[in-house]
């Protein structure tokens, strides 16, 4: 029986990916003053920054509606395969609800599963449960494995303005003020399934200082790093800089910079990038 794997528009894929690894990908719905868009269908990473930086408010991103759902898993299964449908974490959006409940509607054969990641960190887990079932691989041993991969993964961020973490309630509104007078940067991870802080500080340095320290304890993992991402919203110079000192310190392990999803720009604004990557 084959499996087709299923995921959302917040993962970090390149089109080549997508396509040779038969990735059926269901966007979300961004909302920026009264108008809505599809994302990666009707606007790009690169247009959403441009609008978000115009908007009068803050975007509102919604979860793909459970009849879109219903209807890719109906149209998956129909030939009797099954559907791996792998989302990002609960604790940002409700997508991955909306997929359980589609899939219970559903009478073909669907299993939905919160990866606790989002970006390329979830695409860590897609791209090797879709070349397993491309290899005719079980279910149970794709679930095996995924779950080994999210077990080894790490993503860490950091925010440069605290504006949108409050405006999404993140942060209270008297912390970002005060905050913001004082030039704040963030750093957070993302563990257990939840959005965690690691630490904060003034300035750029505190950002720098970040990098090059994890950096050096990414040098000190017992196990090979498989592969490594940097995603950005905005600020492409900070995530390139970031970027150029992971390849040199990891020169043979492939690393994917590219611009993040709406949904994730959305909560951090811009000028964030995130850090991901997963060991054997």
């Amino acid at each position: 029986m084959a499996i087709k794997i299923v995921t959302d528009s917040s993962i970090q894929l390149t089109e080549a990916e997508i396509r040779d690894n038969d990735i059926t990908v269901i966007p979300l719905t961004i909302m920026i003053d009264s108008t809505v868009y599809t994302d990666g269908e009707t606007i790009t990473r690169e247009e959403f920054m441009t609008k978000m930086a115009a908007s009068s408010a803050l975007p509102k991103t919604s979860q793909p509606a459970i009849g879109t759902f219903l209807d890719t898993y109906s149209a998956l299964t129909a030939d009797g395969s099954q559907v791996l449908s792998i989302h990002m974490l609960e604790a940002i959006s409700g997508t991955v609800n909306s997929a359980r409940q589609a899939a219970d509607m559903c009478t073909g054969s669907v299993t939905v599963v919160d990866c606790d990641f989002t970006d390329r960190a979830m695409a860590f887990q897609v791209l090797a449960a879709a070349k397993m079932a491309q290899a005719g691989k079980p279910l149970a041993d794709i679930l095996t494995r995924i779950n080994e991969i999210r077990d080894h993964t790490t993503l860490v961020m950091g925010v440069s303005t605290l504006e949108n973490l409050v405006k999404g309630g993140r942060l209270s509104k008297a912390a970002g003020f005060v905050s913001s007078l004082l030039n704040i940067k963030l750093i957070l991870q993302v563990k257990d399934g939840q959005l965690t802080p690691l630490q904060k500080g003034r300035g750029m340095k505190t950002i720098h200082r970040f990098v090059d320290n994890h950096i050096e304890e990414m040098k000190k993992l017992p196990a090979a790093i498989q592969a490594i991402g940097v995603s950005y919203a905005g600020g492409l110079d900070l995530a390139q800089g970031v970027a150029d000192k992971l390849k040199a310190a990891f020169p043979s392990v492939a690393l994917l910079l590219r611009p993040t999803d709406p949904v994730i720009a959305t909560h951090t604004g811009a000028g964030a990038f995130a850090i991901t990557y997963f060991t054997d």
